[in-house]
């Protein structure tokens, strides 16, 4: 009878264990993770999901992170681990990682420099004195001949994002190409570029006095002030009309801010957009929700820089909520932008993108520029509805078979290095409307995840400053008084208990 039970209890012990191998073997590949997160931070999304599982050969990625570092690169690192994981399970085993620390040894330090991935120096309290530490937070990813590399990974912010990004630039063997039209002079913005050679063959510099070449798939358009040649518009026109999609970033009004002076443009680029049912009015946009300007100002026997709220240079937070373009994006800055209206013969291929808030106002014919609100009445009586800054249109050539998208936005600065382009949330949106207009929407998604802009009360229009002020002192005073009420209460408690005890033992 003993043999029994001990034989049944060896058996049930292999049962259990092999329950657990085989439970672990799917957990691998079939699992579920619990994000409480607003948007699933800590979670891989599906654009990552998507590129990860076209991995069909195998997919090395080599992470050179020190030991001992601070606990916010420490978590950095156990973030960064987590998502690699995620990244292993949906390969279907194509993609492996490994860690290295080059810390105590030259030769991992070596390949790591190799590979361009060099010691960060960081300063760190040890032994209780402050001490300057070299080390190594950076990765590589390998796959066939190719090579990327993230040199420093400093936080987890856009982290999967630029992970996803490399390994989808990687696997995809065919890059579309992306022209960039810049005239008058006006250099292509660098910043953007930047981004798009990550994904896209870019092609800047475009004339227009030549044909747009075939392999061009998507044109992004500096803003002009100055007139289209024959050959300029009829090359644009061509490329339309053969199913090509653009980008035009172009206001109406040219504006010389150190002089304050605004003049019209004067240019057929109105007529060409206007003639696909893009309305560029000839006026100046303002909004309350705006960026701000210094101004000098005499404050006694001092001369200050004081900061004013600018109208003319909104914070646009107001999307088309049916637009891949613009979904999770949080806000853009625009730079004296000019108001669009649809031609009602496009009206039903006309959508909105991007609006001003509905306390909006517009300028025309006399501008004044002036920051000071006491000289510019206008500032006092923004009151009108949103105005449309932004929106796309849809052209069919029924007689080639073609349909190309055209998305304007009144903003000439909006791809320049010293306008717009220096704002991450912009490229998100100049990012985004090509892959939308490529057809490709994987990153889209991906690429606004992150929170980037979410000031208290931000996106509720009719919240004035003290309203503001007030939940701002709210949020820092009651998280204190809810502590020393609960200190109270638990001192209540203590002193409640030792009587009780003292009671006791007196008797």
């Amino acid at each position: 009878m003993k043999l029994n039970n001990k034989k049944s209890t060896l058996i049930f012990s292999a049962i259990v264990l092999l329950v657990i191998i085989f439970i672990n073997l799917i957990g691998r590949n079939i699992f579920e993770r619990f994000d409480l997160t607003d948007n699933q931070m800590y979670s891989l999304s599906s654009s990552s999901e998507s590129v990860v599982k076209k991995i069909d050969d195998i997919f090395t990625i080599k992470v050179y992170f020190s030991n001992d570092l601070p606990a916010q690169y420490s978590n950095n690192k156990r973030y960064l681990q987590d998502i690699l994981e995620e990244y292993t399970a949906y390969s279907s085993g194509n993609l492996r990682f490994e860690f290295y620390s080059p810390d105590d040894d030259e030769k991992l330090a070596e390949d790591a420099q190799k590979y361009g991935i060099q010691p960060v120096q960081l300063q760190v309290i040890e032994n209780d004195k402050v001490e300057i530490k070299k080390v190594y937070m950076g990765l590589i990813l390998l796959y066939e001949d190719k090579r990327e590399v993230i040199p420093v990974i400093q936080t987890s912010t856009g982290l999967e994002y630029d992970i996803t990004t490399k390994i989808k630039s990687m696997v995809e063997t065919n890059k579309s190409t992306v022209g960039i039209v810049s005239l008058n002079g006006q250099a292509a913005n660098q910043n953007l570029i930047r981004f798009l050679n990550e994904r896209y063959t870019t092609q800047p510099n475009l004339n227009l006095t030549t044909p747009i070449p075939r392999n061009v798939d998507i044109v992004l358009f500096n803003g002009t002030s100055d007139s289209l040649s024959i050959d300029q518009e009829n090359n644009l026109r061509s490329f339309i009309s053969n199913g090509g999609n653009i980008l035009f970033a172009q206001n109406r009004i040219n504006v010389d801010i150190q002089t304050q002076q605004a003049t019209a443009i004067q240019s057929n680029i109105f007529d060409l957009l206007d003639s696909y049912g893009l309305n560029l009015k000839e006026n100046l946009v303002l909004d309350q929700k705006c960026n701000q300007v210094n101004v000098q100002q005499q404050m006694g026997i001092f001369r200050m820089a004081v900061p004013m709220d600018y109208p003319f240079l909104p914070i646009l937070k107001n999307f088309n909520k049916n637009e891949v373009t613009v979904s999770g994006l949080e806000s853009m800055e625009l730079i004296f932008t000019s108001e669009i209206k649809s031609d009602s013969v496009y009206l039903n291929n006309f959508t909105p993108i991007l609006q001003t808030s509905n306390h909006s106002s517009s300028m025309s014919e006399f501008y004044n520029l002036n920051p000071d609100p006491k000289q510019n009445p206008i500032f006092s009586q923004l009151s009108e509805p949103s105005k449309i800054v932004g929106a796309r249109v849809e052209i069919t050539n029924a007689e080639k078979g073609t349909k190309s998208n055209i998305t304007l936005v009144g903003d000439s600065q909006l791809l320049s290095d010293q306008g717009g382009g220096g704002s991450p949330n912009n490229i998100t949106f100049v990012m985004n409307t090509i892959d939308y207009m490529m057809g490709d929407s994987e990153l889209i998604a991906l690429r606004s995840r992150e929170v980037t802009d979410r000031p208290l009360l931000s996106d509720v229009d009719g919240i004035d400053n003290q309203t503001r002020l007030s939940w701002k002192i709210m949020n820092m005073v009651l998280p204190t008084i809810l502590i020393i009420l609960l200190g109270m209460i638990v001192r209540r408690k203590q002193n409640n208990k030792s009587k009780i005890l003292k009671a006791i033992y007196e008797k």
